[in-house]
């Protein structure tokens, strides 16, 4: 009796995944954005993808009109920074939305994961994922304090629950992003994280670290200019937006204080922070207790760059 033959193993393909859209935005990254694209096209999940584009000057709206991958590409009529992503999720229809920025993407699977996690966790509103950064596929420090996070476990949720997390490397449920409000148009862009975190905690949504996910991020080198200042401007305005008195009040104190001593960026954040006062002082919402303890938690530990 001849031998049965051989079969070669044939890798089974999995089918696309309709409930997760990733919003991208971009601005004169026209080389960086196509690589974002690229990587997300070549993802089993197949994720629709919605790329805002704020204005660049690079001819990055004609190439993304023009990528294999067919995203939909919405132009603003200005800059809309963070906001940008709030645009994005409005017109999604799927229930959940992943983020990339252009320079990040997604693992393959870490999509589908991802709404398997949002479909068994009802009161789950924001999953973080794992960052790696760069070439080197090197930990990114936020996925330590995210993993170290002092939060007490609840039962109703998966990973870690945190109040802070990585802008282009999370997913959320697209109604409790939009019932939270989104980002904020005050902040613009830089450390928008945390005030996002903190409405979705207030409205009731969980916010979670789960290093099952993982995202990739290749910054370029030197990263954008000023961003610095614009984190420690917004570090200080979502205080006075949710936070009591006294913990805004101490944090500018300190932020005068280093103006006063020359530190970089220092006077120019304090500038800011006095000119938008007045708006964010219209808009303050102070968090529910619950949340607001679970703020002072991560204080205590200087936890997400907070007041320690």
């Amino acid at each position: 009796m001849s031998a049965e033959p051989v079969r070669e193993a044939v890798p089974v393909q999995e089918a696309p995944d309709d409930r997760v859209t990733v919003a991208v935005i971009t601005r004169d990254r026209r080389a960086g954005v196509l690589r974002t694209l690229d990587a997300l096209t070549a993802l089993p999940e197949r994720p629709p993808v919605i790329v805002v584009d704020n204005g660049s000057d690079d001819a990055t709206f004609l190439a993304l009109r023009d990528h294999p991958a067919a995203p939909r590409v919405l132009r603003p009529s200005e800059n809309t920074g963070a906001v940008g992503r709030n645009l994005a999720v409005r017109l999604a229809t799927t229930p959940y939305v992943a983020f990339s920025d252009d320079d990040s993407w997604w693992t393959p699977g870490a999509l589908r994961r991802a709404a398997d996690l949002l479909d068994a966790y009802p009161r789950l509103g924001l999953v973080a994922a794992r960052t790696l950064v760069g070439p080197e596929e090197a930990e990114d420090p936020l996925n330590a304090v995210l993993a170290d996070s002092p939060l007490p476990h609840e039962p109703d949720l998966p990973g870690r629950p945190v109040l802070g997390f990585l802008g282009c490397a999370c997913v959320v449920r697209r109604d409790a992003f939009l019932g939270a409000g989104g980002y904020h148009p005050l902040l613009f862009f830089g450390g928008e994280e945390t005030l996002l975190a903190y409405d979705l905690a207030a409205a009731g949504w969980g916010v979670t670290y789960e290093p099952t996910l993982t995202a990739h991020h290749h910054p370029e080198p030197g990263g954008r200019d000023g961003r610095a200042h614009l984190v420690r401007r917004n570090e200080v305005l979502t205080l006075w937006l949710r936070r009591p008195l006294g913990v805004a009040v101490r944090a500018s104190a300190r932020l005068a204080a280093a103006a006063v001593t020359g530190e970089p960026g220092a006077r120019r954040a304090l500038r800011e922070v006095a000119a938008r006062l007045p708006a964010t002082l219209a808009r303050r919402r102070p968090l529910p207790a619950q949340v607001e303890r679970a703020a002072r938690l991560l204080d205590r530990g200087g936890a997400y760059g907070g007041p320690a």
